[in-house]
């Protein structure tokens, strides 16, 4: 039986592309760097703001250290001034997590994204909908490495194969599976079909209301 399903934020719950892509360009013209094309973020995306940052100085063919914090400390600060532009739920988000918690199945969510942020934009575009939502915190390794979604297991008192993860990328679909977990793969995100293959997810979806009939009643 399904007691309780985790979340992945960005391209799972969330379309965040283009805000990422617009906070990640400006802070790339402030420096003196040419803007990156928006489809190239769903790669550079996915392992938190500095591996972002690390990326972005790469594909911009610097490696500049001292340059990089500068970029993330300027990154995080406009992106906080206004975390909900260009946000939104993807199509059918809002509905399916209402279908859920009417089964009375716990949610939750799990991000790279920094923790303030993420529990901001949760609650702006999903409040009410999630009973535990975790971005990244001070010493908590980010994913794939399991330690955030094994410490929200144990903070929903549920069994391990009684939930289901579900992510748009195969650093979610190695989190979940480290962190002993079905995992789904949804195909509307950030990475494509074979991504999430690759990395072994045990079902996919193309449809957030596809993930109603993945629960076991």
């Amino acid at each position: 039986m399904t007691k309780a399903i985790i979340f992945d934020l960005d391209g799972t719950l969330l379309n965040t592309l283009d805000s990422i892509a617009y906070y990640a360009n400006h802070t790339l013209v402030k420096y003196g760097f040419e803007p990156i094309e928006t489809e190239r973020y769903k790669i550079l995306t996915g392992q938190g703001a500095r591996n972002l940052m690390t990326g972005m100085l790469r594909d911009r063919n610097c490696d500049d250290k001292g340059l990089l914090e500068k970029m993330l400390y300027d990154y995080n600060k406009i992106y906080d001034e206004n975390y909900l532009y260009l946000t939104r739920p993807y199509d059918g988000i809002v509905e399916m997590l209402k279908a859920v918690r009417e089964k009375g199945i716990k949610t939750a969510v799990i991000s790279n994204k920094p923790h303030s942020t993420t529990a901001q934009v949760v609650e702006a575009t999903l409040g009410g909908l999630l009973d535990i939502v975790f971005g990244n915190r001070e010493g908590v390794p980010l994913k794939p490495d399991p330690t955030a979604i094994l410490e929200i297991i144990d903070m929903l008192g549920v069994e391990k194969d009684e939930i289901l993860y579900v992510g748009d990328t195969g650093t979610d679909m190695t989190a979940g599976k480290r962190a002993g977990l079905y995992t789904v793969g949804c195909t509307w995100g950030f990475r494509d079909r074979e991504e999430l293959i690759a990395n072994d997810a045990c079902a996919l979806i193309d449809k957030p209301c596809e993930l109603l009939g993945l629960i076991k009643e």
